[in-house]
């Protein structure tokens, strides 16, 4: 069974040390360049055509998600898996849309990693979590089945949502694009209080995604004028 070749690329480089390390070790994949931002990145793709090329999404130069969006230019059968801190629907949803074939958590397990790669090699989609796949391909199928014809019922900028005054503190860092990590940080909150808030403050709303409550948000005058 032949390897998997892959371009590894990460401004840190002890962390493409350790991500480098771990593939090898699986003897599986064969990591045959490492790149420190996106257009190395590409540029690599172009010169090496490896079958997937794993990506961090905020470096210097050029971003993951934009390398992604042009990496049918580069290398046309190389598959994009973004590798992230970052979990929030947004990051998700625009690296899907700008054609990456998986999402992975940096916390993620070495077994999880190793199952990603192949499931993109083999011409499949993966995204850590099942909720961020349903979440993914709902969104993506919602957008290709929508008719433009259609008519859109009114804006109601009336709307009242009863929300707690913490739970308005959450939705502000959320709508300025704050993971449940980063908005734990700064509460000094965990993570799981964070997700159970923002869990409440969904169902209040009733919508299902990160996307979906910015769009209500933007929909509700007052509320909006009161979060940003």
């Amino acid at each position: 069974m032949s390897q998997i070749s892959v371009v590894l690329t990460d401004d840190h480089v002890v962390v493409r040390n350790g991500i480098k390390l771990l593939l090898e070790n699986s003897h599986e994949i064969n990591v045959i360049g490492e790149g420190a931002n996106g257009q190395e990145a590409l540029d690599l793709c172009k010169q090496l055509t490896p079958d997937v090329l794993v990506i961090d999404i905020r470096m210097p130069v050029m971003n993951g998600i934009m390398a992604a969006s042009k990496i049918k230019e580069y290398s046309p059968n190389t598959k994009v898996l973004i590798l992230s801190m970052h979990d929030d629907a947004e990051y998700i949803l625009d690296a899907a849309e700008k054609g990456a074939s998986g999402y992975l958590l940096k916390d993620s397990s070495s077994d999880e990693f190793l199952k990603a790669i192949k499931t993109v090699h083999e011409g499949k989609k993966y995204f850590s979590g099942d909720i961020s796949k349903v979440l993914v391909e709902g969104y993506l199928n919602m957008k290709h089945n929508t008719d433009p014809t259609e008519e859109v019922a009114p804006t109601d900028t009336t709307t009242v949502v009863d929300l707690t005054k913490r739970e308005k503190e959450i939705l502000k860092y959320v709508v300025h694009g704050k993971s449940s990590k980063e908005i734990a940080g700064i509460l000094n909150k965990s993570v799981r209080t964070v997700e159970t808030h923002r869990f409440n403050i969904m169902k209040k709303m009733e919508v299902k995604s990160a996307v979906e409550l910015i769009a209500k948000v933007n929909e509700i005058a007052s509320l909006k004028a009161e979060l940003l």
